[in-house]
């Protein structure tokens, strides 16, 4: 293996494994506040300190953003996606929301034929189908225990898929960090009038109260750990490329399970280790079955 992929690949490992250090973070505010003000928290803050970097690199004119209209998108799915998973993980254990969101490069190559009227491949329906019966053997006792909450991790996958989607339409357009800061311009404002409408719902674990320092300082960890692990997956695919390091993704589902397991007293049994295990497999198949014909994914929890 040459230096620059091995590299890359490092670098790959490193922001997905942030990307989960970050969920812990999350975790760890259970019971302590809103998990959808935490969510717009996170990305105002992340939002707010985008700009100043972002205008600090590449001037004024880097906030003239391309297709408007689609970064929206872009912004709403990510906001979607983060609510889902956020939420999730306040009501079920870590290992088993972020196992159920590895169904997001299926729900991706599907929404891309129906979207984007690209063929689906024999390989995409078998990989969705191995992966969806993943999920429900994952869901099983979750959705026993936690009724319909249980499905708040697809929410997320599906979020993730649109936003990837929308990041097909503008590729090219814009540099990584404009991209990212496009996405929180819009994300945090729908966030807040997320926020403020689960407020009025009455559900007392969505009620808006003045938080403790100490959540808002960890919604500022997660929006910097978010920050750092998407530029170290950028330089990953800049290294080693996008299909080299696109298994690298898995390990946010390694690192959830340890850190569940020794911070959370969460021990997944037989049957949801199962369950992750052929989600895995079926988006390991995916990835194999399409090096050859299209750049792989590197999907996974962006929260």
């Amino acid at each position: 293996m040459k230096t620059q992929e091995r590299s890359g690949l490092l670098f790959a490992l490193a922001g997905f494994a942030t990307l989960s250090f970050g969920d812990v973070v999350v975790k760890t505010m259970v019971g302590q506040w809103s998990p959808v003000a935490i969510a717009a928290a996170r990305y105002v803050i992340g939002a707010i300190a985008l700009a100043g970097l972002l205008h600090a690199r590449e001037g004024a004119g880097a906030f003239r953003m391309p297709h408007p209209k689609v970064q929206l998108m872009r912004g709403a799915a990510v906001g979607l996606a983060t609510l889902g998973f956020f939420s999730a993980i306040f009501f079920m254990p870590l290992a088993a929301a972020t196992s159920v969101t590895f169904t997001s490069p299926m729900i991706t190559a599907l929404l891309a034929a129906v979207l984007l009227g690209e063929p689906a491949r024999r390989q995409t329906w078998i990989a969705s189908v191995i992966a969806f019966t993943g999920v429900l053997i994952v869901l099983r006792p979750n959705f026993m225990a936690i009724g319909l909450a249980a499905l708040l991790p697809l929410l997320s996958a599906l979020g993730m898929s649109m936003l990837m989607i929308g990041n097909r339409f503008v590729a090219g357009k814009g540099s990584a960090l404009a991209m990212q800061f496009y996405v929180g311009l819009f994300a945090a404002p729908l966030l807040v009038l997320a926020a403020t409408a689960f407020h009025f719902s009455g559900l007392e674990q969505y009620a808006l109260t003045w938080p403790h320092w100490s959540v808002l300082a960890r919604c500022a960890l997660v929006a910097c750990s978010a920050s750092c692990a998407h530029w170290l997956i950028y330089m990953g695919t800049v290294r080693a490329g996008a299909a080299t390091i696109a298994p690298m993704t898995y390990v946010q589902l390694l690192v959830a399970s340890l850190a569940g397991w020794l911070l959370f007293d969460d021990h997944p049994d037989a049957w949801t280790l199962l369950g992750a295990g052929i989600i895995v497999a079926a988006g390991l198949y995916l990835w194999r079955s399409g090096r050859d014909t299209a750049p792989a994914r590197t999907e996974g929890n962006t929260a």
